[in-house]
């Protein structure tokens, strides 16, 4: 609906500003005007009733022009370049790899000296973890962020990473950083007003005179790390008060119904989008709006508030996109997309963490069953939107499935959840997994699992017996994990170690800040000496990452697995074999997995009721001809072994 008042708002605003809305500005008043109700409806959602909301909504007004005035020419032009390509982000072009800067090469000059490793790869998308100021043995891996303008200076500096975006650009290299919206620091600035009792940044937080609500909240909020971090509150003694810390103590929760905190940080995204950043990985938005009486996680009003700062990047900053990383159960995932009038107008990716865990789930087991009864949900994900496809990251793995999932393919879901923490942390007898239990809670039996793709793939017990069967058997599973996610549809995010099949590394016992967090098993300092041997045939390290160019190099080739959601899954003639259809126009690719130990056969008439009239099909990945056979006759796959079969 027309809203005369806020037009004129917006207009007097941007005169103000100098701008030229008829010649070079006009494209973005254009989207102004275009998202302007849509921001004030949103806006008005959350904040309708605070004595502050129209003053505060004038500074958002501002803030926005600003974000764009400050916006360099060069990313203007590339915002431009990515609208004529409607949702550039769904390519088959792209593939990623998400890294820690220091555990990789050191600092951020070194990994402008890398960049010739990912173009030999094939990987033309990084995502940095997290860079920004966070305090020496309270940082949580950097999401405790102390100054969110400032590079840690372990890192290096802000202009280091201003040339190292402009060196990926002029490689047409992409850029993930992170942007820790729930939470600061208490180290940043606004803590450190309000430990020293400063009630403006005491409203930037949720404070507390006394336990009363604290206590009330703790009824129905679960804890997130109950072994190093139990409870939601810390008492503050300089101040003698509770404050909000759901993660750790040392991370306090930002306030949202303060409508001056949704201000300070979209000028923060603003800040990070005009840096050149072309996805922005929010960290846990599930937690970022609060409600007393409820688990304060997934609420109506969190996903309002993304809607609202999406439609803000969209007039701002249109050519980055968004990343929910929000790591809940398959209902609730699709929710990040958006619903409604807003579908596919929150966030533009999410992490496919679902079907992660069923991969692992499928390899423990050989059985696909479990992870074919959770696809009706995640087929559910709207066209114009895309998943984060992976088989590790620096996080640990979830079993998040829901139990009736488990159910319907015949299995007990405790028992079944239990065989599976007891498989890849190594307590099952017959198992080749080296891993741990990350997060363990004896109230509730919950926990995660920690290890890299090699260990729980069992490269590292297979080198540890000096095994050459078991290693090849490893690599194997590794290269099929890596497979069935890379073709499945969404941007395939390797993490750094695994395309050269690092294993376990222990080395964080041995360090302060990190000996208490098994996830940093799996995420290894980088020997450089190592990585040489992947230019070395026969040796581990070149057979995984040829493999890997291979996979991505395939890739590009198939327009097909561009995410255009066109993804059908295969009639499971073979509880062994995940097999999933993806078509375009006229070409089609059948993606075949075996998940079993042994060979395993599959019907050709699994590829002819799917409408195939061809009478052979290429495999792009071992470059073989297949005749396709009678209905009667079978379809050979080696132990761990995948197609990528196209019909010729």
């Amino acid at each position: 609906m027309y809203n005369y008042g806020l037009h004129q708002q917006i207009n007097r605003a941007i005169q103000d500003a100098g701008m030229d809305i008829s010649e070079k500005d006009n494209l973005f008043y254009t989207r102004f005007m275009a998202n302007a109700a849509a921001i004030f409806d949103l806006y008005m959602q959350l904040y309708e009733h605070h004595p502050k909301a129209e003053k505060n909504f004038s500074q958002l007004v501002q803030t926005i022009i600003k974000g764009y005035k400050k916006r360099p020419e060069p990313l203007k032009q590339r915002d431009i370049v990515k609208s004529e390509t409607t949702h550039w982000f769904l390519s088959n072009q792209i593939t990623g790899m998400s890294l820690y800067v220091d555990r990789f090469c050191g600092d951020l000059k070194k990994l402008i000296n890398k960049l010739d490793y990912f173009e030999k790869l094939g990987v033309n998308f990084l995502h940095l973890m997290p860079l920004f100021e966070s305090p020496a043995g309270e940082s949580d891996g950097g999401y405790a962020v102390s100054d969110f303008r400032k590079v840690d200076s372990r890192f290096g500096t802000l202009n280091d990473l201003k040339i190292l975006q402009q060196e990926m650009q002029q490689r047409n290299m992409y850029l993930m950083l992170d942007i820790v919206l729930n939470h600061t620091s208490q180290r940043h600035e606004w803590a450190q007003n309000a430990r020293q009792g400063e009630k403006k940044y005491q409203d930037y937080y949720y404070f507390y005179n006394d336990r009363s609500l604290p206590d009330q909240y703790d009824q129905t909020m679960p804890e997130i790390f109950p072994e190093s971090a139990p409870g939601n509150f810390t008492y503050i003694e300089e101040c003698k008060k509770w404050v909000m810390t759901v993660f750790h103590n040392y991370q306090w929760d930002l306030n949202y119904k303060n409508p001056q905190v949704l201000a300070e940080m979209v000028d923060t995204i603003f800040f990070y989008a005009n840096l050149g950043v072309d996805v922005l990985r929010i960290d846990a938005p599930a937690f970022i709006w609060k409600q007393l009486g409820t688990t304060c996680q997934n609420l109506l009003q969190a996903h309002t508030l993304l809607r609202l700062i999406k439609q803000c990047v969209e007039v701002t900053a249109p050519g980055m996109a968004l990343l929910g990383e929000a790591i809940v159960a398959p209902k609730e995932i699709l929710n990040y997309f958006g619903t409604g009038n807003y579908t596919a107008r929150e966030c533009d990716f999410a992490y496919n963490a679902t079907h992660m865990a069923l991969q692992w789930d499928m390899l423990a087991t050989g059985d696909t069953k479990v992870m074919l009864a959770a696809q009706h949900e995640l087929l559910k994900k709207p066209f114009g939107t895309s998943w984060i496809t992976y088989t590790r990251c620096h996080d640990d793995i979830g079993l998040g499935y829901d139990d009736y999932m488990i159910q319907q393919a015949g299995y007990n879901a405790y028992e079944h959840r239990k065989f599976l923490k007891d498989y890849y942390s190594g307590n099952h007898n017959d198992s080749p997994a080296t891993g741990a239990l990350f997060s363990s809670n004896p109230k509730t039996g919950d926990a995660r699992i920690s290890g890299s793709l090699a260990s729980l793939c069992g490269l590292e017990k297979a080198m540890e017996r000096n095994d050459n069967h078991l290693v090849d058997m490893s690599i194997q599973k590794i290269i099929l994990m890596q497979a069935h996610s890379f073709f499945l549809g969404g941007l395939p995010m390797l993490f750094y170690g695994d395309e050269a099949g690092y294993t376990n590394d222990y080395s964080y016992l041995k360090e302060e800040g990190k000996s208490y967090d098994n996830r940093w098993m799996h995420r290894p300092v980088i020997d450089w000496e190592k990585n040489k041997k992947i230019d070395e045939p026969g040796t581990i390290e070149n057979k995984v990452f040829s493999a890997t160019q291979r996979l991505i190099a395939i890739r590009r080739k198939l327009d097909m697995v561009a995410d255009y959601s066109n993804l059908v899954w295969m009639t499971p003639h073979n509880i062994h074999i995940a097999g999933y259809i993806r078509a375009i126009d006229d070409r089609k690719l059948f993606g075949i997995f075996n998940f079993k130990d042994k060979p395993s056969y599959l019907t050709w008439y699994a590829f002819k009721e799917h409408n195939l009239t061809a009478a052979k099909l290429f495999d792009h990945w071992e470059n073989v001809i297949y005749d396709i056979g009678e209905d009667r006759e079978y379809l050979v796959i080696k132990p761990y072994g995948f197609l990528l079969l196209e019909p010729v």
